[in-house]
């Protein structure tokens, strides 16, 4: 949109909100996007500015003049508990909760959906952090999906930053995850090689099905326990990633026909139904109705961390436990 651009509104559009209207019609823009044009007052509707909630009747002419420039984004300080792990004078590593992101996005234009991150807490609990990464992303040398748990590495000062980056690159840290997934995985254990990239239909979505731009991605597994429940079949993995594709473990699954379990971006259930049981009533036979499980995040979990520290050379060897949700979804779905 360098240009004004100038939309005319069909009469089949008649009592459709403005901004609903024009975010059905610009393609890429997302309604939040189109709040922010008519914020900048970049839309014009017959000449003059209108609010979002404006009601078109039909026949309107539209102009568009600008494009949506959100204010950039700095991170701020927030009281946020953490569970530090490790800590020393040029690097932390924290057991990070599912449902917590580790930064805010760049396309995150308000302030308050930008709050609540790893980022936001880490600045508040120890002040200074590398700025390599910028000022949305202080501190962060590699990342954890928000509906994944368990450990990550941030850098207290660009010496450590630059050090830990080369160690990752290098796959010299060795990250093992624990995941459960769908039915029974066949072999004890194995390796996935298949390259990773953007879905192109579904951007949201990684894929493992050839694209250009795709990049190599290795994941290692072994089974840790196998589990058959009156929910299904599942297998308790153990992960070893030697790259670190955005949504590797969980593309990596998928692809194998084994989603992780929660994970209902590739795949997976949105909730566990139990084999119905028979009960009897009077002389007739029914079913009960059947048991439902539900996982609000996925089955996956960063357990464990190797690597030499990036300055001394200290091995360290680092882990979190399952968090009470995961092994509470394990209890429920093992009992009889």
């Amino acid at each position: 949109m360098s240009a004004p651009r100038t939309i005319a509104v069909p009469a089949q559009a008649h009592g459709r909100r403005l901004d609903q209207f024009l975010a059905a019609q610009l393609d890429g823009i997302s309604r939040s996007r189109v709040q922010l044009l008519l914020d900048q007052g970049d839309v014009l509707v017959n000449g003059g500015r209108e609010k979002p909630s404006f009601k078109l009747r039909g026949g309107e002419t539209i102009t568009i003049t600008g494009e949506p420039h959100p204010t950039p984004l700095k991170a701020v300080p927030e009281a946020i508990p953490l569970d530090v792990v490790y800590e020393d004078s040029d690097l932390a590593v924290i057991n990070k909760p599912a449902g917590m992101m580790v930064h805010a996005g760049s396309g995150r234009n308000d302030a308050a959906r930008s709050r609540g991150t790893l980022v936001n807490a880490l600045l508040h609990r120890f002040n200074t952090l590398s700025s390599t990464g910028g000022e949305l992303r202080p501190g962060i040398v590699h990342r954890l999906d928000k509906n994944t748990s368990g450990l990550i590495v941030a850098a207290k000062n660009d010496r450590a930053h630059a050090a830990l980056g080369a160690m990752f690159a290098g796959r010299n840290v060795q990250k093992t995850y624990l995941a459960l997934v769908h039915g029974a995985v066949a072999r004890e254990k194995g390796a996935i090689s298949a390259a990773v990239s953007r879905d192109p239909v579904r951007r949201t979505r990684m894929t493992t099905r050839p694209c250009e731009n795709a990049r190599s991605a290795i994941s290692h597994y072994e089974v840790v326990r196998r589990l058959t429940t009156r929910f299904g079949k599942f297998t308790l993995l153990r992960v070893r990633i030697e790259t670190g594709r955005t949504h590797q473990i969980r593309v990596h699954m998928a692809s194998i026909g084994h989603p992780v379990v929660g994970d209902t971006l590739y795949g997976a259930a949105a909730q566990l139904t139990a084999q119905p049981a028979v009960r009897e009533a009077g002389s007739a036979r029914q079913l009960a109705e059947p048991e439902r499980l539900r996982l609000e995040r996925n089955f996956l979990h960063a357990a464990k961390l190797d690597f030499l520290h990036p300055l001394t050379g200290k091995p360290l060897q680092l882990e979190a436990p399952l968090p009470e949700e995961l092994t509470a979804f394990l209890f429920r779905l093992e009992s009889i």
